[in-house]
């Protein structure tokens, strides 16, 4: 898995950069706010998501971790693929978003390229309660700890919240194996 790619931006083209590592190029699919903001020749560090398929290999880039965070939970949702994460990334800034689903404000999220009604809804059931609070920072120094964390995505797929695995895990030696350390934290949430 790639878990990030720093390099020169060379191409822009579509919604997609090309990122110059060491002589080897790199497509990356951003979202709307990062293709923006890229400007060739400029240094720049993505934080990746590797999307492998039968007959494809993308890979999806974003400057800031909580908006990787937030695409991790978007493409578990039922219907929610990676570009269509992306679409719904690229109405705003991650934590606008993230505002929205914690409020229910499906209409928001309808207004995504290829997104009705009836998934906008979906999204926000399957993921208001994982978002967190309205208005809560998305990305506390306990968060960042945990970006990427085995125990963390096992956890947040068990229907826990943000802020409760990272309370959890903070609890716990990051230096334990990945089981050991989701028994642990399933040990303290039930304590809760």
């Amino acid at each position: 898995m790639i878990a990030h790619v720093s390099g020169e931006i060379v191409e822009k083209s579509g919604s997609a950069l090309i990122i110059d590592v060491g002589g080897l190029g790199y497509e990356v699919l951003v979202a709307a706010g990062d293709f923006e903001v890229a400007l060739l020749g400029q240094q720049m560090r993505f934080y990746t998501y590797d999307h492998l398929r039968e007959n494809s290999h993308e890979l999806f880039g974003f400057s800031q971790l909580p908006a990787k965070r937030l695409f991790e939970l978007l493409i578990s949702v039922s219907g929610v693929g990676p570009k269509m994460a992306l679409a719904i990334l690229s109405l705003g800034a991650a934590e606008s978003i993230r505002n929205a689903i914690a409020t229910g404000d499906s209409a928001f999220v309808q207004r995504a390229s290829g997104v009705g009604k009836r998934l906008a809804e979906r999204i926000v059931l399957d993921l208001k309660e994982k978002v967190g609070a309205p208005g809560m920072p998305s990305a506390s120094v306990n968060q960042q700890d945990f970006v990427g964390d085995d125990a963390a995505s096992a956890l947040l797929a068990l229907g826990y919240n943000l802020q409760q695995v990272n309370e959890a895990l903070a609890q716990i030696e990051s230096e334990l194996e990945t089981q050991t350390r989701i028994k642990q934290a399933l040990r303290y949430l039930s304590s809760l």
